[in-house]
């Protein structure tokens, strides 16, 4: 076990992570999520004992592990820029971990081909790494952190320079053969899609701060606050002023929407809504979602999907919407609201408790 205690990291006059309090267990996978400069890395560099907190400890298994250096501890870390020894074959740069820890030779041929299978690398193994693409050389590094057999394994967006096939494979597989020995597993990622493919746990981090901890669908359904709906939103998270009055929440004078149950007893006045852009709709999910007229400014097709950018009034929001729909700007448009599908903040950004955002 893993544990975080109050950590923070101060650099110069920067905060890079601020009181965080962790507990990760054997044989989980957990995720990281947040934009670029939130603290993923820095956090993980923590936990990996390449640079002490400021304040705060590091406990393994019981054991404070604060002032211990990497060397001896049992980590294995893959960064998205991966380090390759340039003048080793791809064997000698998988196996490297291995000697150093004096293993068997019999037993270093078969964890090294074992990861080379795996990672679709058995053909390169003569190979020295600067002769490989991008794509080959972060599986490299990949594979050294697999055969090493670490009590924590720390991956910090190390699928980003991988094709699209290989990295849907990767995604199923590396956390089955991290976790199956035990050991504890962290991911970094910027996507939250990706943490949602992964699953296990996330932690969602802004500004060196871990907003939210929990089972990954638990955060992403019922996040505690605006800005961890936020961190857990591709596009954007659309957001729009609604009125509470009496038993009705109102978009503008005529758009009304049944109360959320949570909302019962709220006082009236004016909320924040959040919703995903899959949970507008061109046709009415339900006999409760509510028109509203909206005006497409940009319509941007992927293929079997489309992104609506639209204006409602005052609000700027995206819808996806599955299919191939074309929109000239300037064009106007009903777009459906289904109040089962918004999450309802206060004004200091709270969720309110029992509310759960369906996938």
């Amino acid at each position: 076990m893993l544990e975080l205690r109050n950590v923070s990291k101060i650099v110069g006059a920067e905060r890079h992570i601020a009181d965080v309090n962790l507990t990760l267990r054997r044989g989980s996978l957990n995720v990281l999520l947040g934009p670029t400069l939130s603290g993923k890395t820095s956090l993980m560099r923590l936990m990996a004992g390449l640079d002490r907190p400021t304040s705060g400890s590091v406990w393994f298994d019981d054991e404070e592990v604060t002032q211990v250096p990497p060397q001896q501890r049992r980590v294995a870390m893959v960064h998205q820029q991966f380090i390759n020894y340039p003048t080793m074959t791809v064997f000698e740069n998988i196996a490297s971990p291995l000697r150093i820890a004096g293993v068997a030779r019999d037993e270093i041929l078969r964890r090294v081909h074992e990861a080379a299978t795996l990672l679709k690398l058995e053909p390169y193994l003569d190979r020295l790494p600067l002769s490989l693409s991008g794509g080959q050389q972060q599986r490299t590094a990949l594979a050294r952190a697999i055969v090493k057999n670490a009590d924590l394994v720390l991956l910090d967006e190390p699928l980003a320079n991988l094709d699209y096939k290989l990295r849907e494979e990767l995604r199923a597989e590396i956390p089955r053969l991290f976790s199956a020995g035990g050991a504890i597993f962290v991911y970094a990622t910027t996507e939250p899609s990706e943490a949602l493919l992964l699953g296990g746990n996330v932690a969602t981090l802004s500004e060196g701060r871990v907003t939210q901890f929990g089972p990954t669908l638990d955060v992403f359904r019922h996040p505690s606050d605006l800005l961890t709906a936020r961190i857990f939103s591709d596009p954007p998270l659309n957001t729009v002023m609604l009125h509470k009055r009496g038993d009705a929440l109102f978009f503008g004078d005529l758009v009304r929407l049944a109360l959320p149950r949570p909302l019962a007893r709220a006082p009236d006045g004016p909320y924040l809504a959040g919703f995903h852009a899959h949970h507008l709709y061109l046709q009415p999910p339900s006999p409760g979602a509510v028109p509203i007229r909206a005006t497409v400014r940009l319509a941007e097709i992927t293929g079997s999907e489309s992104y609506l950018h639209l204006e409602a009034g005052e609000n700027r929001w995206v819808m996806l919407t599955p299919g191939i729909h074309r929109f000239d700007p300037g064009t106007g448009a009903d777009v459906y609201l289904d109040g089962r599908h918004i999450l309802i903040f206060d004004g200091d950004g709270r969720a309110f408790a029992g509310q759960r955002l369906a996938a």
